[in-house]
């Protein structure tokens, strides 16, 4: 006789996610007793996982401390998973200095010192995205987003740094000596480092306070990089006329 495992109930794994669930449904100042009344739960193991909540910051107690409401950490997932938001009229600004050009714009967001694509290109789609996404030391929009952080080993994998392509820069100082260049300069490029052929010139789009939020990125073949740099600053042109749209 073949073996089938029975679900008597809610694992222990998914209570915690359970419990997150009933404080968004029911909004802050959940208590504790709506919690257990709501997912029929033991008071014990109730407030255990929601001391444990509060202490990774996927909860916070309300000022009066009688109740709970969503923590910052949670936050932050919900702002890394959610795509980005582009108004029509970025959009169509975006499209109009795409016209004629034979090189790639795409639009990046920063979402939790991490890369979204925002708006990419639909006449050249965007490659080896996995690994832009994943590695961004070796792309130009990386870089900028790592340059504007105060740490900017948060958002890479643990480890030594993934040498893409023969020219991907793995050396951390190297890499820090090439970011507080792209301070100076306001603008990052990389040629050959994600993909051996490719090259891209990334512009910050900033936010009120000064702030890089997104990256408009110029790719093109690197034997073709020349001259597509020379239409640099037609390109921060068009980012600092999408800041107010984006941000």
């Amino acid at each position: 006789m073949t073996y089938r495992p029975t679900h008597s109930g809610p694992s222990t794994t998914s209570n915690p996610l359970r419990i997150l669930e009933i404080v968004a449904r029911y909004g802050t100042g959940t208590t504790a007793k709506e919690v257990t009344d709501a997912l029929q739960m033991p008071q014990a193991t109730a407030y255990r996982i929601l001391n444990s909540l509060v202490a990774d910051e996927y909860l916070a107690r309300t000022s009066d401390l009688r109740g709970f409401a969503l923590g910052q950490a949670i936050t932050g997932l919900i702002t890394a998973a959610t795509p980005p938001t582009v108004p029509t009229a970025a959009r169509a600004l975006i499209q109009e200095f795409r016209g004629g050009n034979r090189f790639a714009v795409h639009l990046f967001m920063f979402r939790s010192a991490a890369l979204r694509v925002a708006d990419e290109d639909p006449d050249y789609p965007l490659h080896s995205v996995f690994e832009m996404l994943r590695y961004p030391h070796a792309s130009a929009a990386g870089k900028l987003m790592l340059a504007e952080l105060g740490d900017s080993t948060a958002p890479l994998p643990r480890g030594p740094l993934v040498k893409l392509t023969p020219h991907t820069i793995t050396n951390s100082s190297q890499l820090e000596e090439q970011l507080a260049e792209i301070r100076l300069q306001g603008e990052a490029s990389e040629i050959n480092e994600l993909e051996q052929g490719s090259a891209s010139l990334a512009l910050p789009v900033r936010l009120p306070n000064g702030v890089a939020g997104a990256a408009l990125c110029l790719s093109s073949p690197a034997e073709r990089f020349t001259a597509t740099r020379e239409h640099a600053e037609a390109a921060r042109e068009l980012a600092a006329r999408l800041a107010p749209f984006l941000f």
